[in-house]
């Protein structure tokens, strides 16, 4: 009987990792962005101190937004649409500057605003209709509406009064307020009112800018009113969600077990 050896077997080679598929960035994108943010300020030469503004805005804008959606692949729909507003708002910021330089733009900057609103409402039933609806781009969205109105505030405070820099200034003292706060920072339920609200706040800042009604300043401050309403209705809300999670992490918690987590009433 012969006995024969079984046949090598090659030894084992690791797999060859397969090359990467190049990333998509948003980089083009917001580039893109930047050049329409300049040729508007060309567009709508807002004198040196709008231009100034208007160019430190493109780029502030550009290393933010860089930033938020690093971990994106690319913008949605919807996304584009906002980021279209990020450079009206841009255009609005840069005329507000002029105007307090002593360049008059009242009609431009009505006219550019104008657009903005009309497209705030536009992005939203972008992102439902195409399933692409998602909390960072709503984010975008309501950052994007705020700044806007601060820029209006400014520009209407001008002639009315600092008092209504307060409309500009309440999401970002809500904001602030939540740092010392945390439980400021919960997800608040869908609210038509709040939405209402916000928008009118654009709408009146827009008149009141323009200039086309008697007695702009009662409308302002009756804006105002509602936007305090808005925000301590929201306040309110939030705190006795903050009692209620409390109240039943206490009720949980007779067993020792889990305390911690239990007892954190804005944990998400």
């Amino acid at each position: 009987m012969t006995l024969t050896r079984p046949p090598l077997r090659p030894p084992l080679r690791a797999p060859v990792p397969l090359p990467r598929r190049p990333r998509l960035t948003r980089g083009p994108e917001l580039g893109l962005a930047v050049a329409a943010q300049l040729a508007l300020l060309a567009v709508l030469r807002p004198g040196h101190a709008g231009l100034a503004v208007g160019v430190g805005y493109a780029l502030a804008s550009w290393a933010l937004l860089t930033r938020a959606f690093r971990r994106r692949r690319t913008l949605g729909p919807a996304d584009h649409v906002t980021l279209a507003r990020v450079v009206l708002t841009g255009g609005v910021a840069a005329l507000v500057a002029g105007h307090l330089a002593g360049a008059g733009h009242t009609a431009a900057l009505v006219a550019v605003a104008s657009v903005a609103l009309v497209l705030d409402g536009v992005d939203g039933q972008v992102a439902r209709r195409t399933g692409t609806a998602s909390k960072l781009g709503a984010r975008f969205d309501m950052e994007t509406d705020a700044l806007l109105v601060l820029v209006l505030s400014v520009e209407v405070a001008w002639s009315a009064g600092a008092w209504v820099l307060a409309i500009g200034a309440m999401r970002y003292a809500f904001g602030a307020a939540a740092w010392a706060a945390p439980w400021l920072r919960a997800d608040l339920r869908p609210s038509v009112a709040r939405k209402t609200v916000a928008v009118v706040q654009g709408v009146v800042l827009v008149v009141a800018a323009a200039g086309v009604v008697p007695y702009a300043g009662l409308l302002v401050a009756a804006a105002l009113a509602l936007l305090v309403w808005s925000f301590g209705r929201d306040v309110r809300w939030l705190s006795a969600r903050r009692d209620r999670r409390a109240g039943t992490a206490r009720g949980r918690s007779t067993d020792g077990a889990r305390r911690a987590r239990l007892l954190d009433p804005v944990a998400r």
